[in-house]
């Protein structure tokens, strides 16, 4: 019994490594990926050899793949409670929203704001550059103010310049 716990302790250890060393390897931090690689690489092999010593019972393999797809909904709890990265957000509204716009500013988001044409009438999009661990905030703040919006979520690979940068810098020096 205590080598069946053991393997599902290792794997709910083993995977949310696993998990957010890919997380950190799409997001450019290799250092980091590579550090929780040879962490990760220790668990499996001694998983693994748990698992696979003397004569491999089906309860022990069960357990591991139970533990895997425990590990996998860790691994996602862990990484959306970490937010790391930015996330930008295009919202399509049908009027243009002064006071929206103000107040996000003065929260610190930096807004651009765009007039286009939609089928029926003028519309406006605003973009929004922010820190993913802001993004509930930020959705919460514009649906607040527009109920109605149309509200588009991506995280972006890469930026330059900008209200955002400019701001991380002063942060950065203080």
């Amino acid at each position: 019994m205590k080598e069946i716990l053991l393997i599902l302790m290792l794997q709910l250890v083993y995977v949310p490594i696993f998990t957010l060393r890919t997380i950190f390897v799409v997001k450019g931090m290799s250092v980091i990926a590579a550090q929780l690689a040879v962490l990760e690489g220790l668990v499996y092999v001694f998983g693994l050899s748990i698992v696979l010593s003397g004569n491999p019972s089906t309860i022990a393999m069960v357990v591991y793949a139970v533990g895997f797809g425990i590990g996998i909904l860790l691994g996602a709890y862990v990484e959306r409670k970490l937010a790391i990265g930015y996330t930008s957000l295009i919202v399509n509204l049908e009027k243009k929203n002064e006071e929206l716009i103000s107040f996000l500013r003065n929260e610190g988001f930096g807004v651009t704001v765009f007039e286009g044409e939609g089928k029926d009438s003028k519309r406006y999009q605003l973009e929004l550059l922010t820190k993913r661990s802001r993004e509930d905030e930020l959705i919460l703040l514009i649906e607040e103010y527009e109920p109605k919006a149309f509200i588009i979520s991506y995280e972006p690979r890469r930026f330059k310049g900008g209200f955002l940068v400019k701001a991380m810098k002063r942060t950065r020096r203080k």
